[in-house]
C-alpha cells in the first residue's frame, strides 16, 4: 500500500449509492428474474468509468467502483457462493442494536422503517460452501482496471471491497454447518479465492468486518467486552486463515459500527477492539472516527503504539449526517492522527460507505472534496 510520505493520502470505504437502472438490473439477476445482459454490462461500465472519475475530481487519491457491481457490501455474496438459499425473512423486525432498543424504544418505533434495514428474502446457508463468481469478480476487477488505466498518474491505487467471514457469519444464517467455528472456516476458506484474485488483479483488498466492533451492542442479555473479544478471537483467526499466504501490506480491514441511523449509546469502545485488530494479518485499519459516537478516540493513540508498519485510515468525513465537514476542521482531524501515530502512517478516509447512507450523494461528494482539501491543508502544515 502507498504510504502518505509526501502528503496526506486520501480514500473511502468503498460503498457508494448505484444508479436506479443499475441497481433494478442487479437485483433481477440476483433474484434470477428476466433481465437484459447486454444492458447491465453497458450500464455498468457507464457507472464504473463514472464513479472513478468523480472520485479522481473530488481528490479522492485511492479509489474504488463504488461496489457498482454488487446489490450489497454484504449480500452479493448469494450470486458468488454454492451453498446458498434466498429465504423470506421470519417474522419481526430486523435487530441491529439490541441494547439500543431497550433505551430508546419510542425511537425505534417511529423510525423501525428506516432504522431496520431493507426488507425482502435474505440468503441463507444451505449447504458446503464454494466460491462459484469467479465470472462476476472478472467483470467487476476488469471494469475497475479500465477506469483506472483511464487516469493514469492521478490514482495513488485503488481498492476492491470483500465481505470477512465473521461479519457474513453473523448476518447470513447457517442452516448447514454443525458448529459456527466450522461455519466460519468454511466462509473463509470459499472466500479466498476472491482475496486472492483482487490482490492478483494488482488492486488492495479490503476485508468489511463492520459487525467485529458491532455486534457488541446487539447481543441480548449484554456480555462484557472480554466476552465479546472472546466470541470473535474464532473469527478473526479465520480470516487470518482466509488471508494466509497473501501480502499484508496489500490488505486493509474495514470495522466500523453501522451505518443505520440510530443512538449508538452502547457502541463497543475502540480501546475494546483493538486487541482484535492487531491479530488480524493485514497492513492497514479502517476505523470510524469522524461521528460523535467515536470522534474522541482518537485520544486512545496517546498510549497505544501503532503496530509497526501498519496504517492507520480514520474517519475524517461521515456518512450518518448531512453536514458537509469544512476543511478546516477535516485538517484539524487528520493533523490529530498524524501527530500520535506518524504522518506517514495515516490516510484520511470517511466512516462508513454511502450505498444507504443518509447522506444525498451530492452531499457525499462534497464531503469528499472537504476531505481532500483538508488533506491537503494538513499536509502543507505537516511537511512546511
Amino acid at each position: 500500500m502507498k504510504r502518505s510520505t509526501e502528503r496526506i493520502l486520501t480514500t473511502h470505504v468503498g460503498s457508494i449509492r448505484r444508479p436506479p437502472e443499475l441497481r433494478d438490473l442487479i437485483r433481477a439477476r440476483e433474484a434470477g428474474e428476466p433481465y437484459d445482459a447486454e444492458a447491465l454490462d453497458a450500464r455498468l461500465q457507464e457507472a464504473v468509468a463514472d464513479v472513478v472519475r468523480r472520485q479522481v475530481e473530488a481528490g479522492i487519491d485511492v479509489v474504488n467502483d463504488g461496489e457498482m457491481g454488487k446489490s450489497s457490501f454484504l449480500y452479493y455474496v448469494a450470486e458468488r457462493l454454492t451453498g446458498v438459499e434466498r429465504r423470506p425473512l421470519p417474522p419481526g423486525p430486523m435487530r441491529l442494536s439490541a441494547q439500543d432498543e431497550h433505551a430508546f424504544p419510542e425511537y425505534y418505533r417511529e423510525s423501525r422503517g428506516f432504522a431496520g434495514g431493507a426488507a425482502g428474502p435474505r440468503p441463507v446457508c444451505a449447504g458446503p460452501l464454494a466460491y462459484k463468481g469467479m465470472s462476476l469478480l472478472e467483470i467487476e476487477l476488469a471494469n475497475l482496471r479500465a477506469a483506472v488505466d483511464e487516469h493514469g498518474g492521478r490514482i495513488a491505487e485503488a481498492f476492491v471491497p470483500s465481505i470477512g467471514p465473521g461479519s457474513l457469519a453473523c448476518s447470513m444464517a447457517n442452516d448447514y454447518y454443525r458448529s459456527e467455528e466450522e461455519y466460519v472456516g468454511a466462509i473463509a476458506e470459499a472466500m479466498k479465492t476472491e482475496y486472492r484474485a483482487i490482490i492478483a488483479a494488482g488492486f488492495i483488498v479490503q476485508i468489511d468486518d463492520p459487525w467485529l466492533p458491532a455486534e457488541f451492542a446487539n447481543i441480548d442479555p449484554p456480555i462484557s467486552p472480554e466476552a465479546s473479544r472472546r466470541r470473535w478471537e474464532p473469527r478473526v483467526e479465520a480470516l487470518n486463515q482466509g488471508l494466509s499466504g497473501l501480502p499484508e501490506d496489500r490488505i486493509r480491514l474495514h470495522i466500523c459500527w453501522g451505518s443505520w441511523h440510530g443512538p449508538h449509546a452502547f457502541d463497543l469502545p475502540l480501546r475494546e477492539v483493538l486487541p482484535l485488530l492487531f491479530k488480524a494479518k493485514v497492513g492497514a485499519y479502517s476505523v470510524e472516527g469522524a461521528n460523535a459516537r467515536h470522534e474522541h478516540e482518537y485520544h486512545v493513540w496517546e498510549d497505544v503504539r501503532l503496530p509497526e508498519g501498519k496504517l492507520l485510515i480514520p474517519g475524517i468525513v461521515a456518512h450518518a449526517t448531512d453536514h458537509v465537514e469544512h476543511p478546516d476542521f477535516a485538517a484539524e482531524r487528520l493533523a490529530r492522527y498524524a501527530t500520535r501515530v506518524g504522518r506517514e502512517n495515516v490516510i484520511g478516509g470517511a466512516d462508513c460507505g454511502f450505498a444507504r447512507a443518509h447522506a444525498h450523494p451530492s452531499v457525499m461528494w462534497a464531503k469528499f472534496r472537504s476531505l481532500a482539501a483538508g488533506a491537503r491543508l494538513a499536509s502543507e502544515a505537516l511537511w512546511r
